[in-house]
């Protein structure tokens, strides 16, 4: 999906900010009265309090150079930051993305804490984040679920500072992205040694990627990870990576640690089956500290950061761990 950022913009749909209580904000307000109230109108049909993702759906008339005019709520304008504007935008796209339209135009604004400019790259991020899918396996999709919407508008005045802010976010979606694709892969597809071979790619953006193997994990002690992967036909990793982008000599790393249970069945003590296929998700720990480390090479952040994650799959199986064994 192409990110523009643009003084005015033109397309299928636009999105704009109301506050609580319904009030509209300012390229709101000048729309409404454009169109003789009609967005005024609307929201008081639709029992519109602006309350966060609210959002009224609104037929453009005639002489409007869009189709549809969305008004989404933010919520207490005096407590909307950053988030807000990216949660606000996030409703947009999600709104729009597989709904016909190919082009959608945001309008965001200053708000007490959050200048037009940073509104623009908070809209925008937001925008990129809420555009994420994950399709890799599917094999059919019908009309209605396929994406239509190709490019998003930022429309505001100044655009380019927008822009610039913007682009320093790009690195944080990559990292994102990636956290997401690993929670996302089955468990057949993502098991310890194949999550920590997607770890090592990570070494062509700068990153130190250091994998341990059992025997090297036994010699130090990690008795525990090793216990949980003993009812599994997969071997535990352990992997760590290191990112050193701090001049001074002295400067200490900052540590992040993440599990990584790439399937849990509970082992011996087998959980309920059902839901059973959520225990994938057990390594969003370990995926989240792989994306944090993705995003800061990327930014080349000044600083010295260590991500740790264990990789071990919990099976039931002859070799399982027992409860009340020592590790």
């Amino acid at each position: 999906m192409d990110i523009r950022f643009v003084a005015a913009g033109s397309g299928d749909v636009l999105a704009v900010m109301a506050g609580e209580g319904g009030e509209l904000l300012a390229s709101a307000q000048a729309l409404d009265t454009a169109t003789g109230g009609r967005l005024s109108k609307a929201a008081k049909a639709a029992r519109f309090t602006g309350g966060p993702g609210q959002v009224v759906d609104v037929l453009a008339p005639e002489g409007v150079d869009f189709s549809r005019i969305l008004v989404i709520g933010l919520g207490k304008l005096d407590a909307a930051n950053g988030l807000a504007v990216e949660r606000w935008a996030g409703h947009a796209v999600k709104r729009t993305l597989t709904s016909g339209a190919e082009k959608l135009v945001l309008q965001p604004e200053a708000l007490p804490g959050v200048s037009k400019a940073d509104a623009g790259a908070h809209a925008a991020l937001g925008a990129r984040l809420a555009a994420y899918r994950f399709d890799t396996y599917r094999t059919k999709l019908k009309p209605e679920q396929k994406p239509t919407l190709t490019t998003v508008e930022v429309a505001l005045e100044g655009p380019a500072a927008a822009r610039a802010r913007a682009d320093q976010d790009a690195a944080v979606v990559e990292g994102v992205f990636f956290a997401r694709d690993l929670v996302s892969e089955p468990p057949n597809v993502l098991y310890p040694e194949s999550f920590a071979e997607r770890l090592r790619d990570l070494e062509t953006i700068g990153v130190e990627v250091e994998i341990l193997e059992p025997a090297t994990m036994e010699k130090l002690g990690m008795g525990a990870l090793l216990g949980v992967a003993q009812g599994s036909a997969r071997p535990a990793r352990l992997v760590s990576m290191k990112w050193n982008g701090s001049s001074s000599k002295n400067a200490k790393p900052i540590a992040l640690v993440g599990k990584g249970v790439t399937f849990d069945t509970g082992g011996i003590s087998l959980k309920p089956g059902a839901g059973m296929d959520e225990m994938k998700g057990d390594m969003g720990g370990a995926a989240a500290v792989a994306g944090a480390m993705k995003a800061i090479a990327l930014r080349k952040a000044k600083a010295n950061v260590v991500g740790v994650v264990a990789l071990v799959e919990n099976m039931p199986g002859p070799n399982a761990q027992r409860p009340g064994d020592i590790v």
